[in-house]
């Protein structure tokens, strides 16, 4: 059993057996390949969070109402990304073999394919659900299959084709375009076709991994990542695609790519403070 965290994130302190939702941190960014910073990302969210309201008045629900225990960071292996997505993939299978739900908190984006490794295995028939400024399709970053940049190419090869949702993309080379066009499902720029995706899914009854790369937000709202890109969606329209997203069977999520020493003002670890408040509260008002 897992033992709870020293400072968990507000209103996240139930313990592990009663638990429907666990927390887990993986500080890890060392493929970054602009601005470090997103191993502190996990550590800021929870000690930031305290400036926050534990209620949603977006969702009229509260986070004192909701089982959730916070697990606390992974200790990752910085010199080896594979020895790090190891230890990932652990933490949540066993959250998943415990009926709980897995809700990861980056760490740069390549954190992401270990809890989809665990996912994958426990729900072969995955569809993953991909926010994010950029495509991270590449077959390799610098000679580096496992990167940051080629994240969203390595779950492809778990998932298979059709099965990758994405959107808010507007950053990638021609290559990775090319690519989507062939084997997911890409909506560049914002949440256009959305509603259509989420309709399919809950039709199809398939479970659904959620991964939010924060940088999908237009960085006038966010500064505070790795890898800015001008454009991007606004808070309020991450909210209600967030909530959209929640009415399918996601099975596991995960939150990344805060790097809160490149915004000194505090405003991006207090965004991605709410995000995951709001992110947790609409998972389970959809029954999680």
């Amino acid at each position: 059993m897992l033992k709870p965290n020293i400072e968990n994130f507000i209103g996240c302190d139930c313990d592990y057996e009663r638990s429907r939702m666990v927390l887990y941190g993986a500080p890890f960014d060392s493929t970054t390949s602009f601005r470090p910073g997103a191993r502190f990302g996990p550590s800021a969210m929870r000690h930031e969070s305290f400036g926050l309201e534990t209620y949603s008045p977006y969702q009229d629900a509260d986070l004192t109402e909701r089982a959730v225990f916070d697990s606390g960071d992974l200790e990752l292996c910085f010199g080896s990304a594979q020895t790090a997505l190891e230890a990932i993939e652990a933490r949540a299978a066993e959250i998943l073999q415990d009926g709980k739900f897995p809700l990861l908190l980056g760490g740069e984006h390549l954190v992401t394919l270990g809890a989809v490794r665990a996912a994958v295995k426990r729900y072969p028939e995955l569809h993953i659900i991909h926010f994010d400024a950029h495509a991270d399709l590449r077959d390799d970053y610098l000679g580096a299959k496992l990167s940051h940049a080629c994240v969203l190419r390595r779950c492809h090869e778990l998932a298979g084709d059709g099965r990758i949702h994405q959107f808010c993309i507007r950053s990638g080379d021609r290559e990775e375009f090319r690519f989507a066009e062939a084997h997911t499902d890409m909506h560049p720029f914002g949440f256009e076709g959305l509603e259509k995706t989420v309709s399919a899914l809950r039709e199809q009854r398939v479970p659904v991994y959620f991964t939010i790369d924060l940088d999908c937000l237009d960085p006038s709202a966010f500064p505070g990542t790795g890898t800015p890109e001008a454009g991007g969606v606004s808070f309020l329209q991450l909210l209600e695609a967030i909530r959209t997203i929640c009415t399918t069977h996601v099975v596991g999520a995960d939150i990344n790519e805060l790097a809160p020493m490149l915004d000194p003002s505090g405003v991006s670890t207090a965004t991605a403070c709410k995000v995951l408040r709001e992110l947790i509260l609409a998972l389970h008002n959809n029954g999680y």
